[in-house]
């Protein structure tokens, strides 16, 4: 359940709390704004229709998709005129008529596509692995296509990754809420309504999933994913110490269940220093990140995602501590100097990562300028008063 407020009033209902229309299950505080609803809000004219949609949950999903799909396209106008989709060859969709997308790493005239397309291909490809009974690393790698390019092989991310998040929940919701594939796209668009910035949203929708694989009974595995993906939903809105609390759990369980060398371990210990960081709590940023990085790096390479992304977040332990020495700031610029060439080279200057390190660059090099220019200063009161 997505659908967490009344569709009159917008009280917080929850999962269970509240009543549903009768024929289309649209939800409501209570049997007044029900009553409202259907005299004054339009309702009578739409039920009919929400309900031959596939009910409240499906209706909504479809309209926001149609709205994220508007909004992807709009935003990538820019850079897609005059290019084509590369799947089915067409600048506007034959259907649809959307504009295309992209929103990855790819660059030149690689990439270009309509999210019709892309969900349609993601569908399909997971659609085959079911119906061949394919081994999870086989359903794992075409479940991707749903968060990832086929050509660059990196993930969408902004308003695309949003917008291919409600693709996949319209997909699935119809399906029974004990089904794989219907839990798996709660988790991707919950993701996706982040990339685009829908904290708010973002948020009713992974409480809606962690309380889910509670009352399903799910795996450890599946239960810190969503625990952690809800504690980036609390940063982003300020409820850091939630979020800290939250997050070190999560690293203490990764530790435990796949061990330090694991890449969602990586993930993890990132997520917790992020926080730790936020919270001005370097020492203890530092202490951590000193452990785990040259392990990163040496299972995951210096050009992955994760090892930059670490890499970034102990450059700001260093940058950002008030008793940071000169030192401290040399070797926040330096390796951020070399994470931002890096990030440019594997995703491209437009890419959120690569304009999130040349952000954290500038910064660095501004601390660590200050601090020349104090540096100056006393070493020539130093010498003033030694003569």
């Amino acid at each position: 359940m997505i659908l967490t407020q009344c569709a009159v009033c917008a009280t917080e209902l929850g999962l269970s709390s509240g009543k549903k229309c009768g024929r289309c299950s649209t939800r409501y505080c209570g049997p007044e704004c029900q009553v409202q609803h259907w005299k004054e809000g339009g309702h009578d004219l739409l039920c009919k229709t929400i309900k031959k949609a596939g009910g409240a949950e499906q209706y909504n999903a479809n309209e926001k998709y149609a709205e994220a799909v508007g909004a992807a396209a709009e935003a990538c106008a820019e850079d897609t005129k005059g290019q084509t989709c590369y799947i089915c060859t067409q600048a506007l969709h034959w259907k649809t008529k959307e504009g295309l997308v992209r929103g990855c790493a790819c660059r030149g005239t690689a990439g270009f596509a309509h999210v019709s397309c892309l969900a349609e291909q993601a569908k399909i490809l997971c659609e085959e692995a079911e119906e061949n009974n394919l081994g999870a690393k086989a359903k794992n790698e075409r479940w991707n296509r749903w968060y990832t390019c086929s050509m660059c092989e990196q993930h969408y991310h902004g308003v695309v990754k949003c917008a291919l998040g409600w693709a996949c929940w319209k997909t699935y919701v119809g399906r029974p809420e004990t089904d794989s594939a219907r839990q798996m796209a709660m988790n991707v668009l919950g993701l996706g309504l982040t990339a685009a910035d829908h904290h708010e949203a973002a948020l009713r929708v992974k409480e809606a999933e962690l309380s889910m694989l509670r009352r399903l009974g799910a795996d450890e595995d599946n239960m810190l994913v969503a625990q952690c993906n809800l504690a980036n939903s609390y940063v982003e809105l300020g409820r850091n110490e939630e979020a800290l609390r939250i997050k070190q759990d999560v690293y203490s369980g990764y530790l435990k269940l796949k061990g330090e060398e694991h890449p969602k371990t990586f993930q993890a210990a990132n997520n917790y220093v992020v926080s730790l960081n936020g919270l001005q709590r370097f020492g203890e940023a530092k202490a951590l990140l000193r452990k785990a990085m040259p392990v990163t790096r040496r299972v995951l390479g210096d050009s992955n995602e994760l090892t930059l992304r670490m890499s970034a977040t102990y450059a700001m332990a260093l940058y950002l501590d008030p008793v940071a020495t000169l030192g401290d700031l040399r070797e926040a610029v330096s390796m951020l100097e070399e994470a931002a060439r890096t990030a440019r080279r594997v995703f491209g200057g437009a890419h959120p990562y690569s304009v999130g390190m040349e952000q954290a660059l500038r910064e660095s090099r501004a601390a660590l300028s200050a601090r020349d220019d104090v540096s100056a200063i006393r070493g020539a009161l130093e010498a003033m008063n030694a003569t």
